[in-house]
C-alpha cells in the first residue's frame, strides 16, 4: 500500500507539473515547487501529454547535450590514425594487427545498439548516457598503461568502444521524443557535433602527442570523455519507464476489483505481459521480422552494411597515407580536420536541403547519391598524392560525407517508424558493425601485401560505388513494383462499378416472345 500510495503521488505530480508549465507558458500562473519538479523527474511526462513539451524549450537543451556527446564519441575514431605509427613502433605491430585497434572501437561503437536499448528501456537515456561516460573514461585510463596490443584491443578498442556506444545511440534515440516537427533538422544539428569532433580530435591528439606521447595523451582523453556524464545528466526523460507505467496500470485494476464485487477477468495487458517470452524481447530489440517482411529495410539495411565496410577507412589510413607521401605530420593530420570543418557547416545545411518539398519521400535517393559521390571521390587521393589534391578530395568526401550523417539515421526512421526504430537500429548497429569489423584488418592486409597505401583507395571506390547502385537500383524497381500494384488495384475496384449497369440491364430485360405455330 505504502509504494503504491508512493506511484499514485508521482503520477500525480507529473500531471500538476505540465499543467504548471502550460500555465506558465501562458502567462497565467507561477511555476511548481522544486519538490514537484523532483518527484516528475523520477518518471518524467505522461505519455498523452508527450506532444506539448517536444519542440521548444528543454528539447534545445538535450540537442545542445547530445551535439556534445556526439563530438566526443565519434570524433575519437578519428583521431586513432594520428597514433597509428606510434603504437605500431610501441609495441613493434604489422598494419594488419595495428589496424585492429580502430576496427574494434569502431565496430563496438556500432554493435552496442542491443545493449543501449535495453538500458534506455530499463533506466533511460539519462543513466545509458552517463554509464557510457563512466565506460569510455575509464577504457581510455586504462589503455595508457598497456602492455601489449592486445590490451590495447580490451581497453582503448572494447571497453571505450562500448562507452562511446552508450552514450551515442542513447542520444539518438532520445531525440526522438524531444522533436516531432524538427527533427530532421534536429538530427542535422546533433550530427553536427560529430563533423565539430572530427575537426578538434586530430589537431588536439597532433598536438598532445609531440608533447607528452601517445600514452599522456590517452590518459587525457580519458577525463575528457568523461564529459559524456555532465551531457547525460541533463537528458531530462521525457516518458514515464515502464515500471512506473506497470504499477500505476496496476493500481487502477486494483482498484476496479476493489469497487466491483463480482470477479472480473484478466485484462488484456495482463495476459500479454505473462506471455512475453524471449521472443517477444528478441523482436523488440533486434527487428528480424523487419529485415525478413519489410523490403525497404531490407535494401536500406544490406546497402549500409556493404557500404560502411569501407566508409570509415579514409579517417584511419589518410594521415599514414600522406606521411608515406612525403607530406608533415601536423599538415597530414590537418586533412582529416578538414573534413570535419566543412562537416560543421554541410551537415545542418543537408539537413536544410533535405526538408525542401522536393525531395519529399526521395531521402532514399538522395544517400545513393551522396553515397556514389563519396565513393568516386577516393580516386582523387589514389591518383594523385599531392597536398593540394588531397585537400580537394578532403572537400568533395566532406560534403558528400555531410549528406550521409545527416540523413542515414532519419530515412531508417521514415522506413520504420519511431516505434519500431530502436529494434531496427539494433540490428542495423549490429549488421554495420560485422562488416567495419573486418574491414580495416583486410586494409591492413592489403598494405602489408603490396606495400602501398594507394590500394585501399581503390578499394573503397569499388566496395561503394556497389553499395550505392544496389540502393539506388533497388530502390527504383520497388517504388515501380509498388506503383504498378496500386495501379492494379484501383483497377480492380472500378472493374464491378463500371459492370454493374450491364448486369442490371441483362436481370431486367424481357425474355423473348415464343411464338406457336397452330395451322399453315
Amino acid at each position: 500500500m505504502r509504494r503504491r500510495r508512493v506511484w499514485r503521488t508521482s503520477l500525480h505530480c507529473e500531471n500538476r507539473l505540465l499543467e504548471c508549465r502550460v500555465v506558465a507558458e501562458e502567462g497565467g500562473g507561477r511555476p511548481c515547487s522544486r519538490k514537484t519538479h523532483r518527484l516528475a523527474d523520477r518518471g518524467g511526462m505522461a505519455p498523452t501529454q508527450v506532444l506539448q513539451v517536444t519542440d521548444q524549450g528543454w528539447a534545445w537543451v538535450v540537442l545542445m547535450a547530445v551535439l556534445i556527446s556526439q563530438g566526443l564519441s565519434l570524433g575519437y575514431p578519428s583521431c586513432v590514425g594520428v597514433f597509428y605509427k606510434d603504437i605500431q613502433a610501441s609495441f613493434q605491430a604489422t598494419n594488419s594487427e595495428t589496424s585492429w585497434l580502430p576496427s574494434i572501437v569502431t565496430a563496438v561503437l556500432h554493435a552496442g545498439g542491443p545493449i543501449c536499448s535495453i538500458l534506455v528501456e530499463c533506466y533511460g537515456c539519462r543513466v545509458a548516457v552517463f554509464l557510457g561516460g563512466i565506460l569510455a573514461g575509464v577504457g581510455m585510463v586504462s589503455s595508457s598503461f598497456a602492455q601489449n596490443i592486445f590490451q590495447l584491443y580490451l581497453t582503448a578498442g572494447f571497453i571505450t568502444g562500448l562507452g562511446l556506444s552508450l552514450a551515442f545511440q542513447a542520444g539518438i534515440t532520445v531525440l526522438g521524443y524531444y522533436f516531432v516537427r524538427r527533427r530532421i533538422l534536429a538530427n542535422a544539428f546533433a550530427s553536427s557535433g560529430a563533423s565539430i569532433g572530427m575537426a578538434a580530435w586530430p589537431l588536439i591528439s597532433q598536438y598532445l602527442l609531440n608533447r607528452m606521447g601517445w600514452r599522456g595523451t590517452f590518459l587525457i582523453f580519458g577525463g575528457v570523455l568523461l564529459n559524456c556524464c555532465v551531457c547525460g545528466s541533463v537528458m531530462r526523460p521525457n516518458r514515464p519507464p515502464p515500471s512506473a507505467l506497470g504499477a500505476a496500470q496496476q493500481t487502477n485494476e486494483d482498484d476496479r476489483q476493489k469497487s466491483s464485487p463480482s470477479p472480473q477477468l484478466p485484462t488484456t495487458s495482463c495476459i500479454v505481459s505473462q506471455q512475453s517470452s524471449s521472443g517477444c524481447r528478441l523482436k523488440k530489440y533486434l527487428a528480424f521480422d523487419l529485415l525478413c517482411h519489410n523490403k525497404r529495410y531490407q535494401i536500406y539495411t544490406l546497402s549500409i552494411t556493404w557500404l560502411v565496410m569501407g566508409f570509415m577507412l579514409p579517417l584511419f589510413y589518410l594521415v599514414p597515407y600522406a606521411t608515406s607521401s612525403g607530406i608533415e605530420e601536423s599538415r597530414a593530420a590537418m586533412l582529416v580536420s578538414t573534413i570535419g570543418l566543412i562537416n560543421i557547416i554541410g551537415r545542418p545545411l543537408a539537413g536544410f536541403i533535405s526538408q525542401m518539398a522536393c525531395l519529399k519521400g526521395q531521402l532514399l535517393y538522395v544517400v545513393s547519391t551522396a553515397a556514389m559521390v563519396n565513393s568516386l571521390s577516393n580516386l582523387i587521393a589514389a591518383l594523385w598524392n599531392s597536398y593540394a589534391m588531397l585537400l580537394v578530395y578532403c572537400v568533395v568526401f566532406s560534403i558528400s560525407m555531410s549528406f550521409l550523417g545527416s540523413l542515414v539515421f532519419q530515412v531508417l526512421m521514415d522506413i520504420v517508424g519511431m516505434e519500431r526504430f530502436p529494434g531496427a537500429f539494433g540490428l542495423f548497429t549490429i549488421m554495420g558493425s560485422i562488416t567495419i569489423l573486418i574491414g580495416p584488418p583486410l586494409a591492413g592486409l592489403l598494405v602489408d601485401f603490396t606495400g602501398h597505401y594507394r590500394y585501399i583507395f581503390y578499394a573503397i571506390t569499388v566496395n561503394g560505388c556497389s553499395a550505392a547502385l544496389f540502393l539506388g537500383l533497388s530502390a527504383f524497381a520497388l517504388k515501380r513494383k509498388e506503383a504498378k500494384l496500386q495501379e492494379t488495384a484501383k483497377l480492380a475496384k472500378m472493374e464491378p462499378l463500371m459492370g454493374e449497369p450491364k448486369k442490371t440491364d441483362e436481370v431486367h430485360q424481357n425474355p423473348p416472345e415464343v411464338i406457336f405455330l397452330t395451322t399453315i
